[in-house]
């Protein structure tokens, strides 16, 4: 009988799995990947959860093994629309992080196995999980054999389409999106340095970021999800919106995604919890979804500790955090529909209005400070 099962060995449940067992609770955590992926859809670590995850003893690598983002710079037509600093953000931390969720992965597992060998099982798919009152029932598979793993509580950190909270019957009503992007990775050829830059353009926002060892990813919104794109398709979308030019052959990622997003009707259902995508889905757009996941696992270690480990009565705080979370699930999800709605397309003679009035926001020292919070989760 262990006190935790962790399903799902992504970044939000590696950390929530390290902050249990730091807690002194016996905690796994089972994935079915047998290795760890090399492709990083996530990169962003706003401040909040770069705090968060202070108590994991992993930001410091992260900070060194990461780019710091303190400026982000926004172009129309090849004009400067306006810069939001960071450095007008509260606390020591005035920039985000942009690390590749393969490095962030990577840390978190190598922390769990250096202190805490054999929390992480790979390998090990869950078929059904089952509630039985005094404890959870989570039926696995692995190449031995199925098998059957009893725990007092289970976290269900495996993602926007969990099978865990599926079987908790827990609703997460589906909403789609009339967005659709292409992002990839390519050598930086900019001048652009540590700066995050938005292209505002009418045929839609290109976004590009700075990543370590001079790589620069490039996201584009496109009309429709594109099927199988090529680096050449990506770099010619750029070329055409921006005027950069983007070497196809150093490209080392591509994807293409439409955006949907669901947010779980509870967060709590008997001794089963959801965390991070299984709780709530958002927009890519932003890079809000590791970082609320990990803010979910700081905000509940300590109930579940409270609970299993001193026997108190969490019932309250439970609650509590249903109502917290899902009030930032919300709240982040307005963010993106706000983002998206600012890079869809737009004709030339409403750009231009639009712009100028973006630029003068941004320029307003009373609305700049309130630009950088809301763009870094705070």
């Amino acid at each position: 009988m262990h006190d935790v099962i962790v399903v799902g060995g992504g970044p939000v449940g590696l950390y929530t799995a390290l902050l249990l067992r730091q807690a002194g609770l016996d905690a796994i955590v089972l994935e079915r990947r047998t290795a760890r992926s090399d492709h990083s859809r996530a990169i962003g670590i706003h401040p909040p959860a770069l705090r968060a995850l202070e108590a994991g003893g992993i930001a410091d690598e992260l900070r060194s093994r990461g780019v710091l983002i303190r400026d982000g710079v926004a172009r129309s037509a090849g004009r400067h629309v306006g810069t939001v600093s960071f450095s007008t953000l509260p606390g020591g931390e005035k920039y985000v992080l942009a690390v590749p969720q393969a490095v962030t992965e990577e840390i978190l597992e190598r922390r769990l196995q250096e202190r805490f060998p054999g929390t992480v099982r790979r390998g090990v798919s869950v078929l059904s999980t089952h509630d039985d009152g005094d404890h959870v029932l989570a039926v696995t598979r692995t190449p031995g054999g199925d098998a059957a793993l009893e725990a007092r509580l289970l976290v269900a950190a495996d993602g926007a389409r969990s099978s865990v909270r599926d079987d908790a019957g827990i609703r997460a009503p589906l909403r789609r999106y009339p967005d659709c992007y292409v992002m990839g990775d390519f050598q930086d050829s900019t001048d652009d340095g540590d700066d995050a830059v938005l292209y505002l353009e009418t045929g839609g926002i290109v976004e590009s970021f700075p990543l370590p060892g001079g790589i620069r990813r490039w996201v584009v919104r496109v009309g429709c999800l594109m099927d199988r794109p090529t680096a050449e398709d990506l770099t010619r979308l750029i070329r055409d919106r921006t005027g950069v030019d983007v070497d196809p052959g150093t490209n080392s990622m591509l994807s293409a995604f439409e955006v949907q997003s669901r947010l779980a009707e509870r967060f709590v259902a008997g001794r089963t919890v959801l965390v991070g995508d299984a709780a709530h889905e958002v927009s890519p757009i932003g890079g809000q979804g590791m970082n609320l996941g990990w803010l979910d696992a700081v905000r509940l270690v300590p109930i579940i500790t409270a609970s299993l480990r001193d026997g108190d009565d969490v019932a309250a705080r439970l609650a509590s955090y249903e109502r917290e979370r899902r009030a930032q699930a919300a709240l982040a999800r307005r963010k993106a529909h706000l983002n998206m709605a600012l890079g869809r397309p737009l004709p030339a003679p409403l750009m231009r209005p639009r712009n100028a009035v973006l630029g003068a926001l941004i320029r307003n020292d009373a609305v700049h400070g309130g630009v950088a919070r809301a763009f870094t989760m705070q």
